[in-house]
């Protein structure tokens, strides 16, 4: 037996009715689940490794993701894989945010896909080497080491999970610092391109 359990809806501030046990426990799902199973969620990332810096990054990113679609991007997560390194090199991920009003930059060839695996096309631009205004770049996510200086392989990742959001027009951009610049990276970002009709911002 199910009974119903009254709550408020976080897109239009309405009652819905949601289902639960005759105990009244509800069944939950994450939302990133619901998302990729309608098909909202992209990657894409660079196709060639770059060079690390060894300061504070400013006005050139490693790669830039930009909101060029009416709906917003739920970012999930960003990633960079060492390709050549040194012996205990250590790297870790910068992100920046650009507000809504961006210019649009150059859409780049990246590898992209969609995460349900049926859908085709692609959403959003992805540029390599985009020359940015510094709105502040900040670490993010678990520094990453290598192990040794012939092997690829080191992965770092900045857990994000809907902690950045980009409007259309905002967009983000990633870098990477390590401690030389012989660390090269491929860089990338994994997002959700949700219809404003599912998740308003005030």
């Amino acid at each position: 037996m199910q009974t119903k359990v009254r709550a408020m809806s976080v897109v239009d501030n309405d009652e819905t009715d949601l289902k639960s046990t005759e105990g009244g426990v509800l069944h939950t799902t994450d939302q990133a689940r619901i998302w990729t199973a309608k098909g909202y969620g992209w990657m894409a990332m660079a196709t060639s490794a770059v060079a690390s810096l060894i300061v504070r990054p400013t006005t050139t990113a490693i790669a830039t993701l930009y909101n060029n679609t009416t709906k917003n991007f739920v970012l999930e997560r960003a990633f960079a894989h060492n390709l050549v390194s040194i012996a205990d090199g250590q790297f870790g991920i910068w992100l920046c945010v650009h507000p809504v009003g961006m210019t649009a930059p150059t859409n780049d060839i990246t590898v992209r896909n969609n995460t349900r695996g049926d859908v085709a096309g692609t959403e959003g631009i992805f540029d390599n080497g985009a020359t940015v205004v510094d709105n502040g770049w900040f670490p993010w996510g678990e520094n990453s080491t290598s192990v040794t200086a012939t092997v690829p392989g080191s992965l770092a990742q900045a857990l994000i999970r809907g902690q950045i959001i980009l409007p259309p027009t905002a967009a983000i951009s990633i870098s990477v610092v390590a401690q030389t610049a012989v660390v090269t990276t491929c860089c990338g970002f994994h997002w959700f391109s949700v219809p404003t009709s599912e998740m308003k911002l005030s």
